[in-house]
């Protein structure tokens, strides 16, 4: 892999963790403020949400007509669109975990580098749920297979 997009990717990872530090998300009470829609909602985190749907969406149009990033390396695009069991209960799980911990993954990894406790048992949960969900989807698969070739 070349340096230049492997410092792109760094830069970008660095800016996106300073900006979660800086516009104050990766405090799980203020994402739980925000999911607490009937109490103190706090309406900051769709702000946030927004000003990163705004960035992503001419991105993402560039790279479905281009297939390939601004840096001219090649990229793919997944043209899926099916809504299916796995990504509702991807989606589910991830709510569900979110609601309860006021984290998800990129604050998660933030809080857990600084020693944040509570963020170190959620990124060692994360880090095992992703590694039997992949274990079990190889199992899956090659059941799903040996039940073809029968």
């Amino acid at each position: 892999m070349s340096l230049i997009p492997t410092l792109t990717a760094f830069l970008s990872g660095l800016i996106f963790s300073l900006g979660l530090i800086l516009s104050g998300m990766i405090d799980p009470a203020r994402v739980l403020a925000f999911l607490d829609v009937t109490g103190a909602w706090n309406p900051a985190l769709a702000l946030v949400m927004a000003s990163a749907v705004a960035t992503a969406v001419p991105a993402y149009a560039w790279m479905r007509r281009k297939h390939r990033t601004v840096l001219g390396t090649q990229s793919h695009v997944p043209r899926r669109r099916a809504v299916d069991l796995q990504l509702v209960l991807g989606a589910a799980i991830f709510g569900l975990g979110w609601g309860l911990a006021g984290l998800c993954p990129g604050p998660g990894l933030i809080l857990a580098g600084s020693g944040n406790t509570g963020a170190l048992v959620f990124v060692t949960a994360m880090g095992a749920a992703m590694y039997f969900a992949a274990n079990v989807d190889a199992l899956l698969s090659r059941r799903r297979k040996g039940n073809a070739d029968a």
